[in-house]
């Protein structure tokens, strides 16, 4: 059974395998501080009300299962993300001073695919539903 979540006007159950990758895929240093990495961005998830379903940081990108709600983008979450981790990253880990104008930490781009109910029997409801919308016309014609 799906856990579905509720909000005021909309029940949603939406979850998305998300792989970012650090810049030039730094190993060296990207290896030694996976786990500050993952603590910044579950904060980073606490504080928007995101969902991190599920989390593995491999020495050079990590892999993500988001429940992100409706009224938010994936693109926008993920440049949420990206955007306020790199700062923490930069200056907390990196011990950078001064500005960061110019200054990446992720690469630009994000993979991400859909986590969803079971693929072969949405498309057979979706290409049979004039068929059983037809029986369940017949059938409540029946009952009168």
């Amino acid at each position: 059974m799906k856990n579905w979540q509720s909000q005021a006007h909309v029940k949603w159950d939406c979850l998305y395998h998300v792989v970012i990758v650090p810049k030039y895929r730094r190993k060296v240093f990207f290896g030694k501080r996976r786990k500050e990495i993952g603590e910044i961005l579950r904060q980073l998830c606490r504080q928007k009300g995101i969902g991190l379903v599920e989390g593995n940081a491999m020495p050079d990108h990590i892999h993500m299962v988001l429940s992100i709600p409706p009224k938010y983008s994936v693109s926008m979450t993920l440049g949420y993300l990206k955007g306020k981790s790199a700062v923490n990253i930069l200056r907390n880990l990196s011990k950078t001073k001064g500005t960061l104008f110019g200054r990446t930490f992720w690469s630009r781009g994000y993979c991400v695919s859909t986590v969803g109910l079971d693929e072969q029997m949405i498309r057979a409801y979706v290409r049979n539903q004039e068929k059983l919308d037809k029986q369940s016309d017949q059938g409540e014609l029946d009952l009168d």
